[in-house]
């Protein structure tokens, strides 16, 4: 995330309005804004490699994937976010008023950078550890093939679950399974 913008601290209410009229997105913490920046070409490339792939695992399903475009929401921490990729297969997310964020993900996925990792792993995993219907964090490293699943077990513990070159993610949380080779593909490490 970026430094805090100059724009005084305001409710979510007041952000989500504000936002719509923002030529550039901005995240939402506790109040206060931060832009957002844009992303390589690794990091593109394994995003929409990562939707992609999930978009057509899910076809027939009920389940919905959206990319860095759409809002995700959450009350319980005060925060709005653009997740790289996220799926959510609640009815309530397919409501009208919840065209503009989703709250309810069964999964997110996050694509790592130098200047966003730390807070992927960190504050904002604990953001995310706040939406009740979350069951996977996909974290997916841009500079070599590795991607760290937390997937929560059925005792409430995030579980980690490392993948490395030649070997496939399995999301239990919308029943896909992806072979991490093909989310670097056209990607120069």
């Amino acid at each position: 995330m970026a430094l805090p913008t100059t724009k005084p601290e305001f409710d979510a209410e007041a952000y989500m309005a504000w936002e719509e009229e923002q030529p550039e997105r901005h995240e939402y913490l506790a109040g206060e804004v931060f832009a957002m920046s844009g992303g390589t070409d690794a990091h593109c490339t394994i995003l929409l490699n990562t939707a992609t792939s999930l978009k057509a695992a899910l076809s027939g399903k009920p389940c919905r994937a959206f990319v860095s475009g759409m809002k995700l929401r959450i009350d319980r921490a005060d925060a709005v976010f653009y997740p790289d990729v996220f799926i959510t297969c609640d009815a309530r997310d397919r409501q009208p008023e919840a065209s503009l964020a989703k709250q309810h993900p069964a999964l997110i996925v996050e694509v790592l950078s130098d200047s966003t990792a730390a807070f992927d792993r960190g504050r904002k995993f604990e953001l995310y550890q706040q939406i009740d219907t979350l069951q996977e964090y996909l974290l997916i490293e841009q500079d070599r093939q590795h991607a760290d699943l937390f997937r929560k077990n059925s005792e409430g513990l995030w579980v980690l679950h490392p993948a490395g070159e030649g070997d496939v993610i399995r999301l239990e949380s919308v029943g896909v399974e992806l072979a991490l080779d093909g989310l670097y593909e056209d990607v120069e490490l």
